[in-house]
């Protein structure tokens, strides 16, 4: 199977404290269009969640990792998951048939060499300081999906754009019958992606 070339696997914390940089990336993802992916595209009880993420990655050229939130949680314990999905990634990478060694990774951390104290592994990799910024996240992702194909707006533009959409999204939500709080990814990438299409239509008159 030919993997696309244009889906990006997201690798982040799904967490309300992480949400609004989610969010701007899959906007900036949707933006230049490439088509985002993660393991809550899916609500299948009947598939196992290893299996789950084991396809997607499969089935994704491109990824999207963030390791910064491996602290430990009020148990004493460290979250583990972003770290193991990046390794199935870059084993895939490395280890998979000709179509698999064409995946790319961004990696991004909170701040610069941080990642040396507890992923050592990952020296020379090239990771991006975010310092929890949303603007941050769009710009570094812009930089690099602009590896991937030609003629991007800077991210400093496409971030003005997405504050734009975030602002109107409690009204998108409302003309969708939907509410704001409980919106699915499925929700926000409808959303995301036909406000972008809408957008572009009316650029175009």
């Amino acid at each position: 199977m030919t993997t696309p070339t244009n889906h990006v696997f997201i690798n982040c914390p799904f967490d309300d404290d992480y949400a609004e940089l989610f969010d701007a990336m899959v906007f900036t993802i949707y933006k230049y269009n490439f088509y985002p992916r993660c393991a809550k595209e899916v609500d299948d009880a009947g598939e196992n969640r290893l299996d789950k993420i084991v396809r997607i990655i499969r089935e994704c050229r491109l990824g999207v990792h963030d390791i910064s939130r491996t602290e430990p949680d009020a148990d004493g314990l460290p979250r583990f998951n972003m770290p193991f999905e990046l390794g199935l990634f870059l084993g895939a990478g490395r280890l998979g048939d000709r179509n698999q060694r064409r995946k790319r990774s961004l990696v991004f951390d909170r701040e610069p060499y941080r990642y040396q104290q507890f992923l050592s592994d990952l020296a020379g990799q090239d990771i991006r300081p975010h310092n929890g910024q949303a603007r941050d996240v769009v710009v570094a992702l812009r930089n690099w999906l602009a590896s991937y194909t030609p003629h991007l707006p800077s991210g400093s533009v496409i971030w003005e754009e997405y504050v734009e959409f975030r602002d109107l999204l409690p009204e998108l939500c409302q003309a969708a019958e939907l509410v704001h709080s409980e919106l699915t990814f499925t929700d926000y990438t409808r959303l995301v992606y036909g406000w972008l299409e809408n957008r572009e239509t009316l650029d175009d008159v």
